[in-house]
């Protein structure tokens, strides 16, 4: 713990000095959004009161500066996960969006075979994923009459990969997982996954969500063709995310949304499309987010991303022991540090998990409660919800203590 200097890097955050009902904020929703620091509120800031114009339609001052700002944080954004190229990032609103760009890229009349799909192709996920990578599939299925199929789990919360043989087939078009589970924590195998797709020829789609916030990513490595992200959970703003693809595959894709920038040309007859990334980003862009989400890049480079996956591996391990120590708790997910993140979801035993929320917000304590837009997962575990504390480069031991009181208090209360 002691490869970060954590006290430093808290003071750096300004809502880690607030108050909740007379406590101290522990803030361990960090796997819903995170807090920003300074260098980022800074940054979105000075945009606004030096920088502030419209980006790739003026030869003014300002909108020089704007967008030089703008596709400067495209460059960070592409450094921090090993994208060969720039052009490879694609700015959208939030991961959900990303990988809803690739599905409308599918189509039984596609003029490239990779994204061809209908009637006796299938699409695999997950049972774990969150329902932004399910629900877009679905859709796609019912109006391509291609079949989706999907990993279940294990009693542990690991995929249960024993099936992958009759899973990933050679008709599968596209395999669509998520890298790091958003309530589980569980850190799935990319590499045994993406060996499979690519004997049959699939193409692999990965939800980086919550771990391109939490650990080293480098696309090129994964081996995988997309990779969907959001900038609120890695520091950023809200509004702002991206899909990292392999050019060649984002040139071969239609336009995700029609209008101004995506053009080269527009006449009544016709129009034609400009090459990524700007083919998929139409109208005024998230300029201001994205300037933030840069100065977010420029934060966690300075830090450290395997120095943060480090401390995080304590942190986790911290209060994976502190809470099964509690009568009555039960890990939802895995319950050692291998292959997990910094999330743990967990149950009271006779206590709902929204009152669970309750108290410890009387604590001061923020955590999550529900089904965490995972709702197939609580079903495969039964369970009508969870609490779930999620975990950042600026969780303290001391801040899992304070969880574990307060889930005392719980047991108390409702003895």
């Amino acid at each position: 713990m002691n490869a970060l200097d954590v006290e430093s890097i808290r003071k750096d955050f300004p809502i880690l000095d607030r108050q909740i009902n007379g406590n101290p904020l522990v803030y361990l929703d960090s796997g819903n959004t995170s807090q920003k620091p300074r260098q980022v509120i800074d940054a979105v800031r000075e945009h606004y009161e030096r920088h502030n114009a419209n980006v790739a339609r003026s030869v003014h001052t300002l909108g020089t500066e704007s967008t030089e700002a703008f596709e400067g944080a495209r460059e960070k954004i592409a450094a921090f996960v090993g994208a060969p190229a720039a052009a490879e990032i694609v700015f959208t609103k939030n991961s959900t969006e990303a990988i809803n760009l690739v599905a409308h890229a599918f189509t039984p009349v596609s003029d490239d075979p990779r994204f061809r799909l209908g009637p006796g192709d299938e699409i695999v996920v997950t049972e774990m994923e969150h329902h932004s990578n399910i629900v877009p599939w679905q859709l796609l299925a019912q109006r391509t009459g291609a079949t989706l199929k999907w990993f279940g789990m294990t009693d542990e919360g690991r995929l249960d990969l024993s099936r992958i043989d009759e899973l990933i087939t050679e008709r599968t078009k596209l395999v669509s997982f998520v890298h790091y589970s958003n309530i589980l924590g569980t850190i799935n195998p990319v590499d045994v996954i993406v060996a499979k797709a690519r004997q049959v020829g699939a193409l692999v789609l990965l939800d980086g969500s919550q771990s391109v916030p939490h650990l080293p990513v480098d696309v090129t490595a994964l081996g995988v063709d997309f990779v969907a992200f959001t900038g609120h959970k890695m520091l950023g703003p809200t509004g702002i995310g991206a899909l990292w693809g392999k050019f060649e595959l984002l040139d071969a894709m239609p336009p995700f949304l029609g209008g101004g920038s995506m053009i080269e040309t527009v006449s009544m007859t016709g129009t034609t499309f400009m090459p990524p990334p700007a083919r998929f980003e139409a109208g005024t862009p998230p300029i201001a987010q994205a300037v933030g989400l840069g100065a977010a890049v420029d934060y966690l480079t300075a830090v450290g991303m395997p120095a943060i996956e480090a401390y995080e591996k304590t942190v986790t391990a911290y209060a994976l022991d502190a809470l099964q120590s509690v009568p009555g708790v039960r890990i939802i997910g895995p319950t050692s540090t291998v292959d997990r993140g910094a999330t743990v979801s967990f149950t009271v035993e006779g206590v709902h998990p929204h009152d669970v929320g309750q108290i410890l917000d009387d604590e001061g304590v923020q955590v999550r409660v529900g089904h965490h837009c995972a709702r197939p997962t609580c079903v495969r575990f039964g369970v009508p919800a969870t609490t779930r504390a999620s975990f950042y480069l600026y969780t303290t031991t001391d801040e899992i203590d304070a969880l574990v009181r307060g889930v005392e208090r719980v047991r108390k209360v409702f003895a």
